[in-house]
């Protein structure tokens, strides 16, 4: 009985060192760790189903530019290019590799022979590239078909590898041509993963073009933050500028409840809010200096100063005041709109997420998507300068190219 016993005590010890070296392997990482930390590291990004196959047969040199198969083999060549910005979305980021996947003509992820055996779930559309010290990056490859006898839009898969980050995460584009894209997006929210998870395409000649710019760490989950000093006010840069109808008192839509982005989106667009912090003669000097520089860029900028102070609000008393400070000031292309207040849901302002207490906040879109933003800015020369400066910047290189026309 007692050797029983004896050999049981053994078998139990055994197990129990087992159990606790595999724990250790887990565990000690850092002697050092508080033990309130241990097992509580989360994965930037929360997980990706799939995105590690973007390991399997990675090049030892990759570049900033990459061609799939479905640049020749396709129907509709697509190039898809951008900018990668670090998290304030106005810095380049170089040498990040973004790893991409997507369908074929027929919504398939089909494979050849030169496919890995580990990564024949992603097809032979597949590639990578690498932003270059501007952070550039282009993809020539075909534009995906959606899945088959599903309702999902179709998409194009995205994983991205930072230097000083420990795994990669993932981001899935869209096609806002797609008619399956507003189902998709009911269904499951619009979640603008490292950016606008939208791609609006232009047409050079046969070739559809998608400018995509990639923030990294917007809104990826357990994303290593600094602490921001920027005043808080507006969407992040990289974001969509979302549709709102603020009344029209003075401007080419005066007396309608004309939507800003919806009527003229496809070029550049200042949206210039003021809240509660009003500073007449600050605003007008910024009015002249967006009325005369939307004069000289013509049909390529639209310009709209959104007030929104909430005090002693009254809708006609608010459209006198715009429509004498539009005729003071000779105002000809600049719209002066106004809504109740920041907060306002039944306009949707409240969407664009401005702080009333901000001196004022400052949106540059292009094609619908936020390329950059600034909030308590003075009525300089400098800061003119400035403004002037980023939309010649971030025009691009198929600035003037038209959209698809869609019957």
């Amino acid at each position: 009985m007692e050797i029983k016993f004896r050999i049981f005590r053994l078998f139990f010890l055994l197990l129990l060192s087992l159990f606790t070296s595999c724990n250790g392997q887990i565990n000690t990482k850092n002697e050092n760790q508080p033990v309130s930390e241990i097992n509580t590291k989360k994965i930037v990004g929360g997980g990706c189903d799939g995105c590690e196959l973007m390991y399997v047969g990675m090049p030892e040199q990759i570049l900033p530019e990459d061609t799939s198969l479905g640049w020749t083999e396709g129907k509709q060549k697509l190039i898809l290019t951008g900018k990668v910005f670090q998290p304030d979305g106005k810095k380049p980021a170089s040498n990040v590799i973004i790893y991409y996947w997507h369908t074929d003509d027929n919504g398939l992820y089909t494979s050849n022979n030169e496919t890995p055996k580990e990564a024949k779930q992603h097809g032979k559309l597949r590639g990578w590239v690498k932003s270059d010290e501007n952070g550039n990056y282009t993809i020539k490859t075909s534009r995906p078909a959606h899945y088959p006898d599903e309702e999902m839009a179709a998409h194009i898969h995205l994983s991205i590898k930072e230097q000083n980050i420990e795994n990669e995460y993932f981001a899935d584009l869209y096609f806002d041509d797609d008619p399956k894209y507003l189902k998709h997006k009911k269904k499951y929210g619009k979640i603008d993963r490292a950016g606008t998870e939208i791609l609006r395409v232009v047409i050079d000649g046969i070739i559809q073009v998608a400018e995509h710019n990639i923030i990294l760490g917007l809104n990826i989950p357990n994303y290593p933050t600094k602490n921001k000093k920027d005043y808080p006010s507006g969407l992040n840069v990289g974001e969509d500028q979302p549709s709102f109808i603020p009344f029209h008192a003075f401007g080419p839509d005066k007396g309608t409840r004309t939507c800003p982005v919806c009527k003229y989106g496809r070029y550049h667009g200042i949206i210039f809010f003021v809240g509660d912090n009003t500073k007449w003669e600050e605003i007008k000097k910024w009015l002249k200096y967006l009325d005369d520089e939307s004069i000289k860029r013509e049909k390529y900028l639209k310009a709209y100063f959104v007030y929104g102070n909430s005090k002693s609000y009254n809708e006609q008393t608010r459209q006198t005041e715009l429509e004498k400070i539009g005729i003071e000031l000779g105002l000809q292309k600049i719209a002066l709109t106004f809504v109740s207040s920041f907060s306002d849901t039944e306009s949707e302002v409240n969407l664009n997420k401005i702080n009333p207490n901000a001196m004022n906040t400052f949106i540059i879109y292009r094609h619908r998507t936020i390329v950059d933003k600034y909030v308590n800015l003075k009525p300089t020369e400098q800061n003119f300068k400035l403004l002037s400066e980023i939309l010649d910047k971030t025009k691009g290189n198929y600035f003037d190219l038209n959209e698809p026309k869609h019957e």
